[in-house]
């Protein structure tokens, strides 16, 4: 009885001491998850501004939030009376053997934030990479999803874009479109010259600025090799290269100028019966 009543006495004393501790751990939660959620909040906020996509800025907006919130919890255990730091220590445990588990994927995770920092290809551009090539239709942490010009969906490890070359063909607001046109050694090379100079000044896609390039690059084994450099838009590249090369075609042979080709004569040798 006597011990009951010493710890009825002390009800008063815990309360108030307990209590405040409680409380004070419940302000700190409150107040962290709604830093956490601002921090998120921000973060989001300045990605957006910098035009990043909105995949990553969804998962580093989640990052931020995780990262606040995780110290919320860890300050509101220690505040109650929790060791917080085997706590601590434990949670570093566990991240480094996640880590070592998870090498790959981790590495995929650093590429991506490097792929969001200094941003070498966004959502829509044409890109080279990986060897592989197609339109970057989305950005995630850990792997970039490209579409080929016939529609199939490859998924690349953002550790594979990182490590090699990247090539945006989308990069540029314009882009060159380099032919070689050969024709044949009897052809009258300022015939020649002018008619793809007429093709060229009049094409849809050709650009003023830059101009083009028009001049006789080589005399090969059996053509005289003309380049023909005009610079288009870049979304115009693929129907300027096309129409280009069949007007071209068209106008040589309208012209009587010979486009050689690879040719083979066979001779046969007769042998007297035996």
């Amino acid at each position: 009885m006597e011990n009951l009543e010493g710890l009825f006495e002390q009800v008063p004393e815990l309360v108030v001491t307990y209590g405040m501790k409680i409380l004070l751990a419940i302000v700190i939660f409150i107040v962290g998850k709604y830093l956490s959620g601002l921090a998120k909040k921000i973060t989001c906020k300045l990605l957006l501004k910098r035009k990043i996509d909105e995949t990553v800025v969804s998962f580093v907006g989640n990052m931020a939030w995780a990262l606040v919130f995780v110290f919320t919890i860890v300050a509101t255990l220690g505040q109650i009376g929790v060791q917080t730091a085997s706590l601590v220590a434990v949670i570093g445990a566990a991240g480094l053997a996640v880590g070592l588990a998870l090498q790959g994927s981790l590495s995929n995770f650093a590429s991506g934030v490097l792929m969001v920092l200094f941003r070498p290809c966004r959502v829509g551009d044409y890109v080279e990479a990986a060897g592989i090539a197609g339109t970057v239709n989305e950005i995630t942490i850990f792997s970039t999803k490209l579409l080929t010009p016939d529609n199939k969906l490859i998924i690349a490890p953002n550790s594979a874009m990182m490590d090699g070359t990247i090539i945006n063909y989308s990069a540029m607001d314009t882009r060159r479109v380099d032919l070689v046109i050969g024709v044949s050694y009897d052809a009258n090379l300022a015939d020649v010259r002018k008619i793809l100079t007429q093709i060229v000044e009049n094409n849809q896609y050709v650009l003023k600025d830059p101009a083009y390039t028009i001049a006789v690059a080589e005399l090969a084994d059996s053509s005289v090799n003309f380049v023909v450099r005009p610079w288009v838009k870049g979304s115009d590249y693929w129907p300027a290269h096309f129409e280009l090369l069949e007007q071209i075609k068209i106008a040589l042979d309208e012209a009587n100028i010979g486009i050689p080709y690879p040719q083979m004569d066979l001779y046969l040798k007769e042998t007297p019966a035996a």
